[in-house]
């Protein structure tokens, strides 16, 4: 099987994104781009229902450059879709036929509600909900559209008739540049309400702990609030509170458009359409009573990748967790030696169990979980070189966006990785200086059982059937270990890390060979 690449196109109201990627025949992918247009097609269309004739050819001309990409990439398949503007259009028929004539695209029309099942599959394939549901609201240039589902499945989709750029057209005229006094907004306000009152009311009856915004707006909010209340660009830990929110819009109205377009933070090409947009997600919150909103960079596009995906058979779509499916899309798309990354992984957790049940440490399941994760991508760092593989595993897990961890997460499992070979953990190195000090002794802790399961198939070969931890005299820690084969090797690799154990865990290690 060789490898296929794929492209997907998004058509929506306000811009056109592209995603071009490579699957792997280990089920794999790699993303080769991701392109985006502001091209404004809604632009115009909501006074009477019609596409402009110059809002199309700018949709034309773009789409047509992004074929072009995938082509020039060997794309085998190009799946495109459009959304709002396109699927309400009075002229929606001369817009498909002029894209399949100068672009050759044969572009779907989505629904509304097919649209927010594709943003539910792209935000909730990217983040780790376990078994808790969330509200998910995307706020597009023509529609909005507000899920409610956990990890594995949607509860609840609707599609309402708001967005940015439709809101700004109902409610502004294009000569109005100055500030947005508060009873404008408030009647912006009050229409999100009238258009949403039966979504709003479902929801109240639906159950969630969270919420996740997605879309330019949403995001582009929160990258306001952060510089103006911490100075500082947004990471992917940043939530957007209700408060902020609020306070955003405050100084976003106050100022006239040349003037919010300079706005700290803010994407000047959104200064026109932006408190429209927030007008709805301030309203919505308001209405749900959401505090804080957790705010990502999945979209549709995401969801069509995810969606094919799964169309075409492909396993790591259901492999487990968010957060194992993407550590396995590392591992593969680096070619790492699975057999051993799964031995190895098998002898690290029962060591970790088998620690805590005698006392060693008193790590809990979080903990277990990022270093089952840690030991699955240990060695990645091989595809780059066998040369201080560990430094380049390392990197590699700290750059690769894992889906559905935070920062925080991120860096524990990149140093686990780090120290899996060589050095023992301290302050002076530069890969954990920034931890604090329980995440510190985690680390050491797992970094060590990591180096000893490592040591344990040592020779690839899976020479150790089992290995865990029994109690032994006072000051001793006995490990057990079952061999099928001849493994001195292992034994001897074992040996090496018997002064770093006695330094993490104050006992002296005892090695029984049983088997």
């Amino acid at each position: 099987m060789d490898p296929k690449v794929v492209a997907f196109i998004d058509i929506g109201t306000n811009s056109i994104r592209l995603l071009l990627v490579r699957i792997n025949p280990n089920h794999s992918y790699t993303t080769l781009s991701e392109q985006k247009e502001t091209i404004r097609l809604g632009e115009g269309e909501f006074a009477d229902g019609y596409l402009r004739p110059e809002a199309m050819q700018r949709a034309v001309m773009v789409c047509k450059q992004f074929a072009e990409m995938a082509r020039s990439n060997n794309a085998e398949e190009i799946s495109a879709v459009a959304t709002a503007a396109t699927r309400e259009a009075r002229n929606k028929r001369d817009f498909l036929r002029l894209l399949r004539s100068e672009t050759q695209l044969d572009v779907r029309t989505v629904s509304g509600v097919e649209e927010a099942r594709l943003i539910y599959l792209g935000v909730s394939s990217g983040i780790h909900l376990e078994e808790k549901s969330a509200l998910f609201i995307d706020i597009g240039g023509g529609s909005t559209e507000l899920i409610v589902g956990d990890q594995h499945s949607y509860h609840y989709l609707d599609s309402l008739k708001l967005g940015a750029v439709r809101l700004t057209a109902l409610f502004f005229t294009p000569e109005e540049t100055g500030p947005v006094d508060a009873s404008r907004y408030a009647l912006i306000q009050q229409y999100v309400r009238n258009t949403a009152i039966r979504s709003i009311q479902r929801l109240q009856d639906q159950s969630f702990k969270t919420a996740y915004g997605s879309s330019g707006t949403i995001e582009n909010l929160a990258d306001i609030a952060v510089q103006m209340f911490e100075k500082r660009p947004r990471t992917r830990e940043d939530v957007l509170r209700f408060d902020q929110l609020v306070a955003v819009v405050e100084q976003l109205r106050s100022l006239p458009l040349a003037e919010r377009a300079r706005l700290p933070g803010i994407n000047a090409r959104r200064a026109d359409i932006i408190i429209a947009g927030a007008a709805i997600l301030q309203t919505t919150m308001e209405a749900l009573k959401i505090e804080a909103m957790h705010v990502t960079d999945r979209t549709l596009r995401d969801g069509l990748l995810v969606d094919y995906l799964q169309r075409s058979g492909y396993e790591i779509v259901q492999e487990g967790s968010v957060r194992r499916r993407s550590v396995l899309q590392l591992g593969r798309k680096c070619n790492f030696d699975e057999p051993h990354a799964r031995k190895v992984t098998e002898l690290v957790l029962s060591l970790f169990d088998s620690a805590r049940e005698t006392g060693l440490h008193s790590l809990g399941r979080n903990k277990r979980e990022l270093l089952e994760y840690a030991a699955m991508l240990h060695d990645v760092g091989i595809f780059l070189s066998y040369s201080n593989h560990e430094a380049h595993s390392y990197y590699l897990i700290n750059n690769a966006d894992l889906l559905g961890f935070d920062q925080t997460e991120v860096d524990a499992m990149a140093a686990v990785s780090y120290f899996h070979r060589k050095r023992y953990p301290s302050k002076k190195h530069a890969q954990v200086a920034a931890l604090d000090g329980r995440i510190m002794q985690a680390v050491r802790v797992m970094a060590i059982l990591l180096r000893i399961a490592e040591s344990l198939d040592r020779g690839h070969k899976g020479a150790i059937t089992e290995a865990r931890f029994r109690p032994g005299k006072k000051g001793q820690a006995i490990l057990e270990v079952h061999c099928e084969r001849d493994c001195q090797l292992e034994l001897w690799g074992v040996q090496n890390h018997e002064k770093v154990f006695k330094k993490a865990f104050k006992r002296e290690l005892m090695v029984k060979q049983k088997g």
